[in-house]
């Protein structure tokens, strides 16, 4: 979900920056700091607010206080009409018609948000942006006025559950998302039956892609990045009038693409050798725990419990954070995932949580965060006192794009 994120964004500004100039400097230089109360050491330009929502909503999901900085660091990334920029390094400064607003950002950030409770406002300006921004067949694209895909769609149909929304209520000339899955879904009766596309090509013709795939079921079930094991129904591909039904058929194909690699997905990257794809893995089995499809699932998460440790550990806290939701949705233990403590891992990635702080801290927790002075300073001051007496927890932007 984060690798898959990034490739998403850098297209979308190839395509913007073919009529804008191009940022100065686009890289940190090896001095600059990012703020303390962010997750991550990697260059946050393309998915700091992803990961940072993804983090938070798996600490809370695993029953982890996040650090308030940390919160309210995501908190003040909300632009004043209440869309979410990938990564603003100055939130004091107001967004212009130059921001690049995110679909994809805001629904995790609502998603999160929504699950640790108390942002009332900021999820409710969030969730108006994104029904502002809704495209005329239902669905959503990475960007405002992007044609829709199914990956924004889903995680969108995410965020609105999450803010108490119904979702196949939420209308745009009479289409609501689930209208839109269902015009990236593939007929049954191919190699791919049952698969969703995540854009039509060129042509108008759709391609099986199972991160869409992944995505896909879980819009069409109406459910966000956090799930419990569904009620199964029959899986038989059959013609999808009803999101249920694409959704029955999706996960048809997923269980069929992991069976045949040995419980993983692999990646299919242009001039790149296959090699296997753990983030999609993880977000394929959150699928089909959603459904109720729970043997593959849970063969697909032993699988990544024995193989998943260095991907995770390269590509930081958006990666533990899928793990710790794929072990959620199965049931398995994230303090013992394949002998590995997945929440303290991801809070090694960040500030020290508030509550159940068995994470590490992050070295660089001590700096001062920008443009977060007050939240920053005192936050570590209430750190400090209370060790002073001793006392002791998560797509996509991505590379689907390469189909366009």
């Amino acid at each position: 979900m984060n690798v898959r994120r990034s490739a998403a964004v850098l297209a979308a500004v190839a395509v913007i920056g073919a009529a804008t100039p191009a940022a100065a400097d686009p890289s940190p230089s090896p001095s600059q700091a990012f703020p303390s109360a962010l997750y991550g050491d990697k260059d946050p330009k393309f998915d700091g607010v992803w990961r940072q929502s993804l983090a938070l909503l798996a600490q809370d999901t695993v029953g982890v206080k996040p650090a308030e900085k940390s919160v309210q660091w995501l908190v003040r990334q909300q632009c004043a009409d209440g869309g979410f920029a990938s990564y603003r390094p100055d939130p004091t400064t107001a967004c212009d018609a130059k921001t690049m607003l995110d679909t994809n950002a805001t629904s995790a950030a609502v998603q999160a948000l929504a699950a640790l409770g108390g942002h009332d406002g900021t999820t409710r300006k969030a969730v108006a942006w994104l029904k502002s921004v809704q495209n005329e067949d239902g669905g959503w694209g990475y960007s405002p006025g992007g044609a829709s895909d199914t990956n924004s769609t889903s995680v969108v149909i995410g965020a609105l559950a999450a803010a108490g929304e119904k979702p196949d209520q939420v209308e745009k000339d009479g289409k609501s998302p689930h209208d839109a899955l269902l015009k990236l879904a593939l007929p049954c009766g191919g190699d791919d039956d049952g698969a969703f596309a995540f854009q039509p090509d060129k042509k108008g013709e759709l391609a099986a892609n199972a991160d869409a795939t992944a995505a896909g079921v879980l819009g069409a079930l109406g459910k966000g990045m956090v799930v419990e094991p569904g009620k199964k129904s029959e899986a038989t591909c059959e013609k999808a009038a009803t999101p249920r039904q694409a959704a029955a058929n999706g996960a048809g194909y997923l269980t069929a693409a992991l069976a045949k690699d040995g419980g993983h997905l692999m990646s299919a990257l242009a001039g790149a050798e296959p090699q296997p794809d753990f983030g999609n893995t993880a977000d394929a089995v959150v699928a089909l725990a959603a459904r109720g499809d729970t043997a593959q699932a849970e063969k697909s998460v032993r699988w990544l419990e024995k193989n998943s440790a260095s991907w995770a550990a390269q590509s930081g806290p958006a990666a533990y954070a899928q793990l710790i939701f794929a072990a959620h949705a199965t049931g398995t233990n994230p303090r013992d995932f394949g002998g590995a403590d997945l929440v303290k891992q991801l809070g090694a990635t960040g500030p020290a949580p508030q509550s159940a702080g068995k994470s590490a801290t992050k070295a660089s927790d001590e700096k001062e965060d920008s443009g977060s002075d007050f939240f920053g300073v005192w936050w570590y001051v209430g750190v400090c006192l209370v060790a002073g007496i001793g006392i002791g927890f998560l797509f996509t932007g991505r590379k689907k794009q390469q189909q366009l």
